[in-house]
């Protein structure tokens, strides 16, 4: 049964399971940040700490150390970007069903006043009928 309400509940609808797509790639933007920066980490402590050697060996290992530190700094602001991201994505999806539930509530509420008004007419015009039929009889 069609409404006045019934394209914007549509329009409502595709703008809500927009925002679940959008919020579903940021899940996954920020899952794949947490494990890129795990990984990071874990690079980090694979690399050794010289004890002793030359000092080429030891500069080299430090530019190593400082680069992989630079690596996991960019990984956090990333993971940080990823979760903002995330967290907006959820407000906005909140947001859309929010906007879809109150026309969808307005839409049952037409369909119900278009039911009660079908009823009512339904029940008039049966009582003509049967008012009808009585009178014929009380001719006859």
């Amino acid at each position: 049964m069609k409404t006045r309400f019934s394209t914007l509940v549509g329009l409502k609808k595709n703008a809500m399971q927009k925002s679940e797509r959008i919020v579903q790639n940021a899940n996954k933007n920020f899952l794949n940040a947490k494990e890129t920066l795990r990984e990071s980490l874990a690079e980090l402590q694979n690399i050794p700490m010289l004890q002793q050697g030359v000092v080429s060996d030891f500069l080299a290992n430090r530019i190593l150390l400082d680069s992989q530190r630079s690596v996991i700094s960019h990984n956090e602001s990333w993971v940080e970007y990823a979760q903002k991201e995330l967290l907006e994505a959820k407000e906005q999806l909140k947001r859309d069903m929010i906007e879809y539930e109150k026309f969808n509530y307005l839409e049952l509420q037409e369909m119900e006043k278009i039911l009660q008004a079908r009823k009512l007419q339904e029940t008039k015009d049966l009582d003509e009928v049967a008012l009808m039929i009585y009178s014929k009889k009380q001719i006859l």
